[in-house]
């Protein structure tokens, strides 16, 4: 039953340090995090969520801390930060694969932009050992590299696995470039395999998404919209889907999580940054309509992710969490969010 499950959520953010759980709300109409998490040393970003198969109460939050000086971060499902790896060059956004097969071991392994090396980084989970040989460059030879967004593609016919990479800035078209990870003797590289995706030139990308067990990329164009795109790139169809979420956003677009209800079916939630909302959408189909506007007490999420495995009687039907101002993370149940798409 977890098997599948875990297949679904492949579908596929000023408080004490020490105090888990949430004390302040910051919209009188918002929903409360159960759990907010430990702060980091400088300003989170983007978090992923890592199910132990094993034992589910054991699973991780991952998260990075952007900054010069950054890092990324293990967090309990209590918030604790039980393990780190420090002076990361401004981490941005973290993802995470199942079952990368490694010098005939399948491991587990989250993926990070480093934005100040024009690298991404990748570490296996649950250690954070890393696995990369201290990065992979990625846009070379252009002029705007700064990798910001990412998100991993597991292909379901043979288990790829490829990296979605966007940046600070760059072309109108061709704005993301998708790598093919490998195993190079016991090392990950990354091979360049295609690269597509509108740019509105008005912002950035920073927020990417993948649903994979539908095949589809979601990306954040900042003030403008959502586009959707085919993840596999064996079918060389660059051609946009959709462009949705173009109404009722204060400013920005930004982080995007899928929470999957079948196979098929489910949700789509975007931060509306600067109003402390999320947006969500039905996950099924290419016209995209809103569903609901959640308020949240996190402030300006940039990042967030969900899943719908049960992770104790906290959060029986999964977790949502999203990253808040004041360098934490907020740990919702997702039965509060439903309640407020279902009514």
């Amino acid at each position: 039953m977890l098997k599948n499950i875990l297949a679904l959520s492949g579908c596929i953010v000023f408080l004490n340090a020490c105090q888990n759980q949430a004390k302040t709300v910051t919209r009188p109409d918002g929903i409360k995090p159960v759990i907010v998490t430990q702060e980091t040393g400088y300003d989170t970003d983007d978090p992923a969520i890592w199910i132990n198969s094993a034992d589910t109460s054991k699973s991780l939050i991952i998260g990075t801390d952007k900054d010069s000086n950054g890092g990324l971060y293990a967090f309990d499902l209590e918030g604790k930060i039980v393990n780190k790896v420090l002076g990361l060059k401004r981490p941005n956004n973290v993802d995470i694969a199942y079952g990368f097969k490694l010098n005939g071991q399948v491991v587990d392994i989250a993926v990070l932009t480093e934005r100040e090396t024009n690298s991404i980084r990748v570490f296996r989970l649950p250690d954070l050992a890393p696995l990369d040989n201290g990065g992979i460059p990625v846009f070379a030879g252009e002029k705007e590299r700064a990798p910001m967004g990412i998100a991993l593609y597991t292909r379901p016919a043979d288990g790829a696995i490829f990296a979605v990479v966007g940046r600070k800035s760059g072309p109108a078209d061709g704005y993301l470039w998708q790598y093919r990870l490998a195993d190079a003797g016991g090392v990950i590289k990354a091979k360049l395999v295609r690269k597509f995706g509108a740019y509105s030139g008005k912002k950035e990308i920073e927020s990417v998404a993948v649903d994979n067990r539908l095949g589809y990329i979601y990306y954040s164009d900042e003030t403008v919209g959502v586009r959707k795109y085919l993840a596999d790139p064996s079918r060389y169809d660059n051609k946009e889907l959709a462009l949705f979420a173009t109404e009722g956003f204060v400013s920005d677009h930004e982080g995007i999580s899928i929470y999957p209800t079948s196979d098929s079916t489910g949700y789509l939630l975007v931060s509306n940054q600067q109003n402390n909302t999320f947006m969500v959408y039905p996950r099924e189909g290419n016209d995209q309509k809103l569903l609901a506007e959640i308020p949240v007490s996190t402030l300006e999420s940039d990042g967030s992710d969900v899943t719908p495995v049960p992770l104790g009687s906290k959060f029986p039907k999964g977790m949502f969490v999203a990253m808040s101002n004041g360098k934490v993370f907020h740990y919702y149940s997702w039965t509060d969010i439903e309640s407020r798409i279902k009514k």
